[in-house]
């Protein structure tokens, strides 16, 4: 899942322990953000920088006098975009549309699309790995995981191992029995 970070000023939990006021008093803006393992886990404002923030709000509520022509506003669907920033892999995670395209311009020769299992799998290993990286990046990953996985099983898919095959009963002309 990608985050995003709310301000430019970041400290690491262990240091905002030892000296919270300190940390808090060099925030640019009176805005810190507390990182563990690289992940926001706390915000700290100061008291100033937190009567500005409601001001904001306060200003927002108020009601205007401005009104906005209903046809101004679009209420089609928002095409969910790639997320920014790095991200560690996640269930639901999909390349983009256009990903055959792409893949043949980073130099990988996809003849067919990606299978859902191929993506499962690929998802799956990634999210145990835990990495953090760009979308992109993650395409590309996958493009390369599938060119090799194909290659590998000589461009076939790989076969199920728990399907029976079906017994062939004809006995060939020319068999004896013997």
């Amino acid at each position: 899942m990608s985050v995003k970070i709310l301000t430019s000023t970041l400290i690491g939990l262990e240091a905002f322990r030892q000296d919270p006021r300190q940390a808090l008093h060099q925030a640019e803006n009176g805005t810190l953000a507390v990182l563990d393992n690289y992940t926001p886990v706390l915000y700290a404002v100061t008291p100033e920088r937190l009567a500005q923030l409601l001001a904001l709000e306060a200003a927002v509520q108020q009601s205007s006098d401005v009104t906005l022509d209903d046809s101004l506003y679009n209420d089609a669907p928002a095409v969910p975009s790639a997320p920014v920033g790095k991200f560690a892999m996640y269930a639901g995670w999909q390349p983009n549309a256009d990903f055959q395209r792409q893949a043949a311009i980073w130099g990988v020769a996809l003849s067919e699309p990606v299978t859902p299992a191929e993506l499962a799998a690929f998802i799956a290993y990634w999210q145990a790995e835990g990495r953090l990286f760009h979308h992109v990046q993650w395409q590309q990953k996958l493009a390369r995981s599938v060119q090799m996985n194909r290659a590998a099983s000589g461009g076939q898919p790989k076969r199920d191992s728990t399907q029976i095959s079906n017994t062939d009963y004809n006995i060939p002309d020319g068999f004896r029995g013997e």
